[in-house]
């Protein structure tokens, strides 16, 4: 069984050795977000692309998060978010996207899926290679 507390090891794990291919990490992500997870109540899937200095570098982000609300009984916790990053060099195409989708915005998971691999924040990282993947949990 999946739990928040081991979500990032078994998606990481399911990911195996593609952890730089963004098409098999997306595809693993999508897999993983139709999973259940033990002790979470609320399942929120989130997408968003843009430059930013979070490293102290201005880099681009290609962000797929799984965000769990999890509760102790029937007491609000907190937020854990599980994050898929891709991080490229600024190119002056990637500097023009931005964009930040929350599945609660869409009908369902798949038609939020849907859409985000047919708009252009998506499709024009998709065929490059990263500087650096990162994928990790933390609270927030």
């Amino acid at each position: 069984m999946i739990t928040v507390k081991n979500a990032a090891i078994y998606l990481k794990d399911k990911i195996g050795e593609n952890a730089n291919d963004i098409k098999k990490v997306w595809q693993a992500f999508k897999d993983f977000c139709k999973e259940p997870v033990e002790g979470e109540e609320e399942k929120e899937i989130l997408f968003q692309c843009g430059v930013f200095n979070f490293t102290g570098e201005k880099l681009f982000h290609l962000d797929f998060v799984r965000q769990f609300t999890v509760y102790d009984e029937d007491e609000y916790s907190h937020i854990e978010q599980l994050h898929c990053e891709f991080l490229f060099e600024p190119t002056n195409e990637l500097k023009k996207l931005k964009a930040t989708e929350w599945s609660m915005d869409y009908d369902d998971k798949d038609g939020f899926f849907n859409h985000i691999e047919n708009i252009k924040e998506f499709k024009i990282p998709l065929n490059l290679k990263p500087k650096k993947t990162e994928i990790y949990q933390e609270e927030v």
